[in-house]
C-alpha cells in the first residue's frame, strides 16, 4: 500500500497543539513528513516543556494515523521543543549545580525524607556530588537522619562574600533550619518568614559543585513550594506515596501542582514507599499491609514513570533514627531496592534532561498561582 502525505496531513490535523488550541497542521508545529513503504516519519515542534505533554502528543500522532491512514505503519515521531519567549522572570541560577531534584508528598508520614536521604547516600556512594537541602521548615528531620544533630554550618568566603559551608555527611552535604534552632524550639513563622529562610540557604550558601541538589520539601501543596519554584529552576519533581488509598489521593495532587499551566515542572516520577512487609524468619513471604500497588497503578493512571518501590524494613526506620541511612548496609535488601530506585531517578533525569529545555523558575503575578489545582 502507497501512504500518501496528503492523507497523513489531514489525519495530523485532527490533533491539537498540547496548551495552543490549533491542530497541528495549521499551527505549523509539523515541520516535515517523511514516507518510507510502511514507515511513517512526523518531524513536530511543541512549545510545552512537560514530559507528558511530549508523551502524550506523540502517542496521539502514532494513533490518529494507524487508525485513519495504515494499520500496519511503522510511525517514528521526533518531537523537539522550543520554548516560547517570556516575559522578565523572578530568580537565578545557580550556576555550579547541575540538577535540582524536589522530592514531595502530598501527605506527611509517608517517608518522604527517609527516601530523600537514602538517594542522597546512595548517589553519593555511586560517586556523584550530592546536596540536600532540608525545605521541611517546620519539620527539619536531616540533621537527625545523617548523625549531625550538634554540628553547625560555618562561615566562608567566596569571592570576599560571607556564605555559609554546609555541613557534610556520608559525602553529602546538607543545610537544614534545624542546625539553626535547639532541638525542643519550634518554628512557628508566617509563610513570608519561612521563604526568606529558605532563599538564604539556597543563595547564601556555598555548595561548589554539585551533580544533584535534592530538595526535601514539606508535605503538601503550599507556600514553601510556591516560594521554591520561584525562586529555583527545577530539574524535576519526584512525588513519594504509600499504596493505600488516602496517600494516593493527596500524591495525585502533589503530581498536579507540578503539571499546572503556571508551574509545569516535568515529574520524574513516583515513588511507592512501604509497598509490602517481609518477615525476617520468612523471606519468600510478603504481607501489603497498606494495600498493593497503589502508587504503581497511580503512576500508570496519570502517565507518569514510577521509579520503584522500598519495602517496609524496621531496620530502615531504625538506621535513620540513629543517623545512618539504610541505604549503606551492604549486601541487604534494603541496600538492593535504593540502588534500583536511584539507578531511575538518574535515569529519568537524563532523559529529561536530553528531551526538554531547562526548567525556567515561574512567575507567580496573580492569586491563580494559588488556586486550587484541577487535575
Amino acid at each position: 500500500m502507497k501512504i500518501e502525505k496528503k492523507d497523513i496531513q489531514i489525519a495530523l490535523s485532527t490533533i491539537t497543539v498540547p496548551g495552543e488550541g490549533a491542530n497541528m497542521v495549521a499551527s505549523g508545529a509539523v515541520r516535515n513528513i517523511m514516507t518510507f513503504a510502511d514507515e511513517i516519519v512526523v518531524d513536530i515542534v511543541i512549545t510545552n516543556p512537560a514530559l507528558q505533554a511530549k508523551k502524550k502528543v506523540e502517542s496521539e500522532i502514532i494513533s490518529v494515523l494507524r487508525e485513519k491512514v495504515y494499520a500496519d505503519a511503522k510511525v517514528k515521531v521526533n518531537t523537539k521543543v522550543e520554548a516560547p519567549e517570556k516575559p522578565q522572570i523572578k530568580g537565578k541560577q545557580l550556576p555550579n549545580i547541575k540538577n535540582i531534584v524536589a522530592i514531595a508528598s502530598g501527605k506527611g508520614g509517608v517517608g518522604k525524607s527517609t527516601v530523600t536521604a537514602n538517594i542522597a547516600v546512595t548517589l553519593a556512594n555511586m560517586g556523584f556530588k550530592v546536596g540536600v537541602l532540608d525545605a521541611d521548615i517546620y519539620g527539619p528531620s536531616m540533621p537527625i537522619m545523617f548523625d549531625v544533630e550538634g554540628e553547625k554550618p560555618l562561615a566562608v568566603k567566596v569571592d570576599n562574600v560571607s556564605k555559609m559551608k554546609p555541613v557534610e555527611s556520608y559525602g553529602v552535604k546538607i543545610l537544614s533550619i534545624g542546625f539553626f534552632t535547639k532541638p525542643n524550639q519550634a518554628v512557628v513563622w508566617r509563610g513570608p518568614m519561612a521563604s526568606k529562610a529558605l532563599n538564604q540557604m539556597i543563595f547564601d550558601a556555598a555548595w561548589d559543585e554539585l551533580d544533584f541538589l535534592l530538595l526535601d520539601l514539606p508535605p503538601g501543596t503550599g507556600d514553601i513550594h510556591l516560594s521554591i519554584m520561584q525562586s529555583l529552576p527545577l530539574t524535576g519533581a519526584v512525588v513519594v506515596s504509600t499504596p493505600q488509598n488516602v496517600a494516593l489521593a493527596d500524591a495525585k495532587k502533589g503530581v498536579a501542582m507540578f503539571q499546572q499551566e503556571s508551574i509545569n515542572v516535568p515529574v520524574l516520577g513516583i515513588i511507592e514507599n512501604m509497598a509490602y512487609f517481609t518477615p525476617e524468619e520468612l523471606p519468600d513471604n510478603k504481607y501489603y499491609i497498606f494495600g498493593k500497588e497503589g502508587a504503581k497503578n497511580l503512576a500508570a493512571d496519570i502517565d507518569v514513570p514510577f521509579l520503584g518501590e522500598i519495602p517496609l524494613v524496621q531496620s530502615i526506620r531504625e538506621a535513620g533514627d540513629v543517623g545512618r541511612p539504610a541505604a549503606m548496609q551492604t549486601a541487604t535488601v534494603t541496600e538492593a531496592a535504593f540502588e534500583e530506585l536511584t539507578r531511575n531517578v538518574v535515569q529519568e533525569v537524563v532523559n529529561r534532561n536530553e528531551s526538554l529545555p531547562a526548567t525556567e523558575v515561574i512567575k507567580i503575578t496573580t492569586m491563580a498561582g494559588c488556586s486550587a489545582v484541577k487535575k
